[in-house]
């Protein structure tokens, strides 16, 4: 699987993602306007509640949104052999005898999807896991997990 079909997949998770983000925002919406939300005492905050999830709902969409916007314009290119990761690297790493990959990505850090029988996790640049890896060549461990770098691409 090449770095740009990686992308398309973590596109259409992206798109899934959002999809479910706003049904759930609109549900919580609708819940902190309508009628079971007015307050049937001075202590009853539900439709108080409601709208501040809504708020943060809303927020997630906009940011799950411009991540969309740049994963759909996002162009990786291959590493080298002998390079050290950087922004775009898709980094294969073994730990305990589990193999796990990681794409060095500019947003939405986490997302994950199957990749070669593995797991392959987004890393965005406020990720400690990102920092770690920035710079590391094949063969470099990582302390204290022990996380051994096996490829770079």
């Amino acid at each position: 699987m090449t770095k740009s079909e990686i992308v398309s997949q973590l596109i259409a998770c992206l798109q899934r993602q959002l999809a479910t983000m706003r049904d759930a925002a609109k549900a919580t919406h609708e819940a902190s306007t309508g009628d079971e939300a007015k307050a049937e005492g001075k202590y009853d905050t539900r439709g108080l509640e409601a709208s501040y999830l809504a708020e943060a709902q809303a927020e997630q969409c906009r940011k799950l949104s411009h991540s969309l916007h740049v994963f759909k314009s996002l162009t990786l290119e291959d590493f080298p052999p002998d390079s050290g990761a950087g922004p775009g690297a898709l980094v294969e790493t073994e730990i305990n005898a589990i193999i796990s990959y990681y794409l060095l990505t500019p947003r939405a850090g986490g997302v994950s999807i199957d990749y070669r029988g593995c797991e392959l996790t987004t890393l965005s640049p406020d990720s400690p896991l990102y920092q770690s890896l920035l710079g590391k060549s094949c063969g470099d461990i990582l302390e204290p997990s022990g996380m051994m770098i096996l490829e770079i691409r």
